[in-house]
């Protein structure tokens, strides 16, 4: 599986020269990148109602900061700057 071949079309995995393994490979990144096996372990257990306000705080605590952080990122990699390497003189 390249890039260039579709992530995933309607949750449908192929299985390509009956290679199980990679397909399952597949399936797994699939899964993790949608979180379900996150939700999975969340719910595996009971979870304490201050437990899960810690945890719903730090990913809204998480979520700023990479949001804050992406916005830099795209500001220091824009192309049309005077200084292509500011400091770097």
């Amino acid at each position: 599986m390249g890039l260039r071949h579709a992530s995933f079309i309607a949750r449908t995995v192929y299985v390509r020269n009956n290679n199980i393994e990679e397909a399952c490979g597949v399936l797994n990144r699939i899964m993790g990148r949608e979180g379900l096996f996150e939700q999975f372990r969340r719910t595996r257990y009971y979870e304490k109602p201050c437990q899960t306000r810690r945890r719903v705080n730090f990913e809204k605590c998480k979520a700023i900061y990479n949001e804050d952080m992406d916005r830099k990122i795209q500001f220091i990699m824009r192309k049309n700057r005077e200084e292509p390497f500011p400091g770097c003189s």
